[in-house]
């Protein structure tokens, strides 16, 4: 059977000689996200760079299901998939709370916002149904109710493999399927979970009966461990960011220089969310008063346009240089040209200021998931944590200074820490999976006998009938986990 090469060629990242056959099983991708994606038929071109694909006929289709439950997974989740698999691949991208289940399931995602901005309401409803005595009940009365339209989804989209990047979509479709599989009224596939917390996680994350969950650092995978997950289960490659983060960019000089910025000037990157969120005004006050022409500061707004306008139109006796943006799509170019980045302890931005090597000050967290990440930053020495703007100041006011040596010292720990191969070893792992069902683990092992059955594999465009070995011994098994 001939092959084609699974990576693009212009993202930096040598030994990954991944293959997939020419007509890549569909998969559903479930994920969450800020904002509402219209349902997209097309292949995916390689990636020219830019993360960019240009829209042909499918020979077959990936499902992507949003949902903007948490919107501090977006980097990893909505992207990780696109610019790497080959131009065979359809993707659906669909709201599987809202457009699959019936009220109140199908509101939730619209309470999500509201509930991280009253952090009291948020840390009670998390911790609530963190104990399993709390959430396996819940999420089988859930699994009742939403029974009919997540398995009408089954039969719609017919994925070859199911991944999930949602906390609260894990056990509830996996019941589902394996019912369904056990029942003879699907096929055997498999069932992946990839995890875009960081390090707090909650227990719903890990549901034993997936074929495979990979995790970003070792700390999620005792979390794993402890929810039930066999060691065979878990693959720790770190959390997948854009490939766009691995490709080779231009020297921060020239970078500073095309941005706009004084490239022999330092400069701190100020991000504010997607909503810019936090004190953004304040905390530039108080680095103009203190620093003054000492450094220059780039501040992503996002999508608040009144918090942009008031940072543009504010001149500083000082005379540091601001540079205000509103949402950006080149992080990643803004991320190499800075100095140190200034941003809350979300899972993608640390994972992808990591990789461009940039020390990280935190000034504030999502209660209860994001706050292991603190720890996380400042353990490993990458950075410091801080929410009041004036103390903000002071600790970049000592990196620029007396710190100097500590700062250039946590950037070579970053970039140490970064994992940009990630996304790269996933959606390897991932292909595999779609290709043959595991027997060991997952929704189709609870399928199988004490005997070496005959797997009917049924693809959009070719079935072929593999004879597998019901330990998972056989050559079409994925192959172990860890990295």
């Amino acid at each position: 059977m001939d092959s084609q090469t699974l990576f693009g060629t212009d993202h930096g990242i040598p030994g990954f000689p991944g293959l997939l056959p020419p007509q890549l099983p569909a998969f559903l991708l479930q994920r969450r996200h800020t904002h509402n994606v219209p349902v997209i038929r097309a292949a995916l071109e390689p990636s020219r760079g830019d993360g960019s694909s240009s829209p042909t006929a499918p020979d077959s289709s990936q499902l992507s299901s949003s949902s903007s439950l948490g919107g501090a997974a977006a980097p990893s989740s909505m992207h990780f998939s696109r610019p790497i698999i080959t131009s065979l691949v359809g993707i659906d991208v669909v709201d599987i709370w809202s457009d699959h289940t019936p009220p109140p399931f199908c509101n939730l995602p619209n309470s999500y916002s509201f509930l991280v901005k009253h952090s009291i309401l948020w840390r009670l409803s998390y911790q609530i149904i963190q104990p399993r005595l709390v959430h396996l009940p819940y999420l089988a009365t859930v699994k009742a109710i939403c029974n009919k339209g997540i398995s009408a989804a089954f039969d719609k989209y017919q994925p070859d493999l199911l991944v999930s990047v949602h906390p609260l979509m894990q056990h509830v479709p996996l019941w589902i399927l394996r019912s369904r599989i056990k029942a003879g009224t699907y096929r055997p596939i498999n069932f992946a979970t990839v995890v875009t917390d960081f390090t707090t996680c909650h227990n719903t994350w890990f549901a034993p009966g997936v074929t495979r969950c990979f995790v970003p650092t070792e700390f999620c995978k005792k979390l794993g461990l402890r929810q039930g997950l066999n060691e065979d289960q878990i693959s720790t490659y770190g959390l997948p960011i854009r490939p766009i983060f691995s490709k080779r960019l231009a020297p921060k000089r020239s970078l500073k220089r095309q941005l706009g910025l004084d490239p022999d000037v330092p400069a701190i990157l100020l991000v504010g969310g997607g909503e810019g969120m936090g004190a953004l005004e304040v905390t530039v006050e108080q680095m103009a008063l203190k620093l003054g022409t000492r450094c220059q500061m780039v501040v992503i707004c996002g999508r608040n346009k009144k918090l942009l306008d008031r940072i543009q139109g504010t001149q500083h006796a000082s005379g540091m240089r601001v540079l205000a943006c509103g949402f950006v799509d080149n992080i990643h170019e803004w991320m190499a040209a800075s100095d140190c980045i200034i941003t809350k302890a979300g899972p993608g931005t640390i994972a992808e200021a990591l990789i461009a090597g940039l020390p990280i000050l935190l000034n504030g967290n999502i209660p209860c998931q994001e706050e292991g990440n603190i720890p996380y930053v400042i353990d490993n020495g990458v950075g410091a944590f801080e929410k009041q703007p004036a103390k903000i100041a002071d600790i970049v006011v000592d990196w620029l200074g007396e710190g100097e040596a500590a700062f250039k010292d946590m950037a070579r720990k970053a970039k140490a820490l970064g994992r940009p191969e990630a996304v790269y070893k996933i959606v390897h792992d991932l292909a595999q999976l779609a290709d043959l069902p595991c027997l060991e683990w997952g929704p189709a092992a609870t399928n199988q006998k004490n005997k070496k059955p005959t797997v009917v594999v049924q693809r959009r465009h070719a079935d072929r009938r593999i004879n597998h070995c019901a330990t998972g011994a056989a050559s079409g098994r994925p192959g172990p986990a860890g990295s």
